[in-house]
């Protein structure tokens, strides 16, 4: 699998792990968020009974806030009739206990149908919750705390059972999440063969093609420059002859740039460490002689133990265009 093909699937794949985290967290977040407003409700309902249901409450103004058929069930229907938390059967299956407190701090247990938690641990949580307003406690709890008639109450209802569907839910979403991005990655490094396989045998051709032209550019360049510096040495040099230079470097040029062209390349670039004098050093030593054919004398004073981090043979490159733009600039000013 090629550098281009290997970003394609990784890319892919983060893209599909991405939107299923969005989508599957959308869904949970609903599913806990409508569990809590479920919860919500019971509880509101139980503040509305005084903290405890299969009787009937009436506040100070004589108006009634709840009835209560003699079997502890209500008379008629929820809002999702026989489902949801309206439902009439859920007054007598639910699992809470109600707590108050007076002005002084004294506690009474106004209601406790909860066999998961003590009386004496009711007692405790209620006491730590008498200053909150309504949340989650000890993972599956949820709770209110409201006035009423001068007392505070603290009704706390288990849901363990009303979540067990959405923490089922959320365990399904991170293995689905899962499974889905291994298939998908297997799927797409299928496809992705299939789909980059002409463009890889494209790629070839134009490697070979690229390796062919430059093998057939630089013989006649390293010729042609030959016969101008022959014709330099022999008549001097003019327009001509610089132009023909020119010309010839231009062509190195693209001869070089040709290998840019490629449309996938699996080479990292060589970053190594390299004494950056020693490189200049030879560069300089191996085009002295073109400076003399000039009468040019070239004298130059390097540090010792600079170092450089990168590709070699790209600062060779690099170091020998300034050599050769230095020439021509003071070949041009000596004529």
């Amino acid at each position: 699998m090629n550098k281009a093909e290997k970003k394609f699937v990784w890319y892919a794949v983060a893209a599909i792990l991405v939107l299923l985290t969005v989508l599957l967290g959308i869904i949970n977040i609903i599913g806990f968020t409508m569990a809590a407003e479920d919860a919500d409700r019971l509880t509101q309902r139980l503040a509305d009974r005084s903290g405890s249901f299969g009787q009937m409450f009436i506040d100070p103004s004589g108006n009634k806030r709840g009835e209560m058929s003699q079997n502890g069930i209500m008379e008629k229907n929820g809002k999702f009739g026989p489902m949801g938390p309206d439902s009439p059967d859920i007054n007598a299956s639910l699992r809470y206990f109600t707590y108050s407190f007076d002005k002084d701090g004294n506690g009474k247990m106004e209601s406790y149908q909860l066999s998961a938690v003590s009386e004496e641990e009711a007692v405790s949580w209620a006491k730590a919750l008498a200053k909150e307003k309504t949340g989650w406690t000890h993972g599956t709890y949820r709770y209110r705390v409201y006035e009423l008639d001068g007392r505070t109450f603290v009704t706390v209802i288990d849901c363990g059972r009303e979540l067990l569907p959405a923490y089922r839910i959320l365990i399904f979403s991170i293995c689905g999440a899962i499974l889905g991005v291994l298939l998908s990655f297997a799927v797409l490094r299928m496809v992705g063969r299939k789909l980059f396989a002409p463009i890889e045998e494209a790629d070839l051709k134009q490697k070979k093609f690229i390796a062919n032209a430059e093998k057939e550019f630089k013989l006649p360049l390293t010729v042609i420059n030959a016969d101008a510096e022959v014709l330099e040495r022999e008549h001097g040099s003019n327009d001509q002859t610089r132009s023909i230079h020119r010309q010839v470097r231009k062509m190195n040029a693209l001869v070089r740039n040709l290998g840019t062209l490629v449309i996938f390349d699996d080479k990292k670039m060589a970053k190594t460490l390299f004494s950056f004098s020693d490189q200049l050093k030879e560069s300089l030593d191996r085009n002295e002689s073109r400076f003399e054919s000039k009468n040019l004398k070239l004298s130059v004073q390097i540090a010792d133990n600079l170092s450089l981090k990168g590709e070699p043979e790209a600062m060779q490159q690099a170091i020998s265009e300034i050599i050769e733009k230095w020439r021509l600039n003071f070949a041009r000013k000596n004529i």
